[in-house]
C-alpha cells in the first residue's frame, strides 16, 4: 500500500519542508502538519509516498509548479490596505509631482488585484507610471494577465459601484479591467530567492511586496531585503503588509510612520554588514 501524506514520517515530511524552503523560501519547517495537508491530495492523485514524490520533483522539474501553486496562499482583494494606497497618492503629490514617469513593482501579485490597484490610483494622480507586477505561482499570473474577475467573486469586497463603473467593463459573468489599465502592467514570473529574476525586474521607484515575508524566516527576509535595496532607486519606498515589520532586519531601511500607516524609505546600508 502506498504510504498516505498523513502518514508520512516527521523527517520525511521536514524533508520535503527544506526541499521547499530551499527552492522558494516558503518556510513550513515549524508548520509540517499544514504542509501534509496541502500535498495529500497531490500525492494520492499521483500513487506516492513523500518520499516518492522527493524523487518525482528530482526528476520532473515542471512538478514545481503544481507543488508551489499548492504551499501558497493568494488571498486579495482590490484597493486592499486603503491607507498604503492613499499614502502612495500622497507621494505622487510631493516626491513624484515632477518625476518623468514611475516605475513600482508588485512583487507577489497574486492574482492581479494589487498592481490593477496601483494602476487605478496612479491613473487619478496623472502620474506616468509602469508596473512590473510578479509572482512564483504560474496559475495565479495567468488569472492577473487575463484581468477578468466573477462579479460575485470577493475580490470585489472593497470595491465601489463607482470604481466598477470607472475601472472595469462588465464581461460575462464578470467584470473585467479596462485596457488602458493592464496595458500598465507587465506580469512576469519572478522568485524572490533568485538574484538574477529580481535583477531581471530593473531599477524601480517603489516596491509593493505585502503579507509575504511572514512566510519566510529571518535568514530569508535579510536576503530578501537586499535584493529589494540593490534594485531600489535612492529615496524609493517599500510597502509591506500591516502585519509586517523589518525593523532590525536591514539597516539599509528607514521606518515611515504616518496616521494611517507605516512603510520604508531606502538609506543606506545592507543586511550583509550586520
Amino acid at each position: 500500500m502506498v504510504e498516505a501524506a498523513t502518514q508520512a514520517s516527521e523527517p520525511t515530511i521536514r524533508q520535503l519542508a527544506l526541499m521547499i524552503y530551499n527552492y522558494c523560501g516558503i518556510h513550513y519547517m515549524d508548520n509540517l502538519s499544514s504542509l501534509e495537508s496541502k500535498v495529500g491530495r497531490r500525492l494520492t492523485e499521483l500513487g506516492m509516498s513523500c518520499w516518492m514524490y522527493m524523487e518525482y520533483l528530482k526528476r520532473n522539474p515542471a512538478e514545481w509548479d503544481i507543488l508551489v501553486e499548492l504551499v501558497t496562499i493568494n488571498e486579495t482583494y482590490f484597493f486592499r490596505e486603503d491607507g498604503q494606497l492613499s499614502e502612495l497618492r500622497e507621494l505622487l503629490r510631493t516626491d513624484y509631482r515632477n518625476a518623468g514617469g514611475l516605475k513600482v513593482w508588485s512583487a507577489a501579485c497574486s492574482t492581479g488585484e494589487e498592481p490593477y490597484s496601483i494602476g487605478m490610483m496612479v491613473q487619478e494622480c496623472g502620474v506616468p507610471v509602469r508596473i512590473v507586477a510578479s509572482d512564483i505561482n504560474k496559475k495565479v499570473l495567468k488569472t492577473a494577465r487575463a484581468g477578468w474577475y466573477h462579479k460575485h467573486s470577493l475580490c470585489f469586497r472593497r470595491t465601489t459601484a463607482e470604481q466598477l463603473h470607472r475601472f472595469f467593463d462588465e464581461r460575462l459573468e464578470g467584470y473585467e479591467v479596462k485596457k488602458h489599465i493592464r496595458d500598465l502592467v507587465d506580469f512576469r514570473r519572478v522568485n524572490l530567492l533568485d538574484s538574477q529574476q529580481v535583477e531581471s525586474v530593473g531599477e524601480v521607484d517603489i516596491i509593493y511586496c505585502r503579507n509575504v515575508l511572514i512566510y519566510f524566516d529571518h535568514t530569508t527576509i535579510c536576503g530578501i531585503l537586499d535584493r529589494f535595496y540593490e534594485i531600489l532607486k535612492p529615496g524609493g519606498y517599500l510597502f509591506l503588509g500591516h502585519a509586517e515589520s523589518i525593523r532590525g532586519s536591514h539597516p539599509g531601511f528607514e521606518t515611515i510612520n504616518r496616521r494611517s500607516t507605516f512603510y520604508y524609505r531606502k538609506g543606506g546600508g545592507s543586511s550583509a554588514a550586520l
